[in-house]
């Protein structure tokens, strides 16, 4: 890789550290706001007010997932393994981010009101979403397993010794393609994990709404803070 590349490499992750630091810190604002908001409101539907709450929160998560796409448009591996997450929140993760599935756990545990027809249309959701899952799942590992075939296998046992004809252009086209393929996966999984926020949140009334978005909020901040605490202790 040239001194430019490596320049340019670093900083477009600073920038994206940077911009993500600056995210977390409006996130926690939104947090406060979220918790004033359901300590002082009623059980109106109509509210205005909750409800261009609950926009501007959905686009601050917009705004996160746009540099998330561009930042794994450049590099897609560092969305895979983020430098700018601990180990811990690392852990969490499926496909470069929280599994969809996990709002189905939040509403569970944070809105114990919901209607019989509520409840119907959030299990029939659920399912819908698991069965999505699977899909990036198994796309995902015909990925992986390709990495396992001709021609990168052929190359690889050569060991150290050089590429010679067209193996250097042809290992590259490879890696190109399976760098590209990466990508969609890792795009169709923020959008699973979008789509599923949208379709729950249009299921809930705004004040449940709220209780899911602070919850979704501060289980993210809590497993930040988590993270924090662990890598202190040894000594990161």
């Amino acid at each position: 890789m040239s001194p430019k590349s490596r320049r340019t490499v670093v900083t477009s992750e600073s920038e994206f550290e940077n911009f993500f630091q600056g995210w977390l810190v409006r996130q926690e604002h939104y947090l406060d706001e979220l918790r004033s908001n359901l300590r002082t409101s009623d059980h109106s539907s109509d509210d205005e007010h909750l409800r261009d709450l609950i926009a501007r929160v959905l686009s601050h998560y917009q705004q996160y997932y746009e540099e998330k796409s561009r930042i794994s448009n450049h590099d897609v591996s560092l969305v895979f393994s983020p430098p700018w997450f601990s180990s811990f929140e690392r852990s969490f993760f499926w496909i470069a981010g929280f599994k969809p599935v996990l709002a189905f756990r939040i509403v569970g545990s944070t809105v114990g009101d919901m209607s019989p027809a509520q409840v119907e249309r959030m299990e029939r959701l659920k399912a819908e979403t698991k069965a999505d899952e699977r899909e990036l799942d198994n796309e995902l590992a015909r990925i992986q397993e390709s990495v396992a075939a001709p021609p990168i296998v052929e190359i690889a046992r050569r060991g150290g010794n050089p590429l010679v004809d067209g193996e250097y252009d042809e290992m590259e086209s490879v890696i190109e393609t399976l760098r590209a393929q990466m990508e969609v996966v890792v795009a169709n999984a923020d959008m699973l994990r979008t789509r599923t926020a949208e379709k729950v949140m249009e299921i809930l009334t705004p004040v449940q709404n709220l209780r899911f978005l602070a919850a979704v909020t501060e289980l993210q901040l809590k497993i930040r803070m988590c993270g924090w605490q662990l890598d202190a202790q040894r000594g990161r």
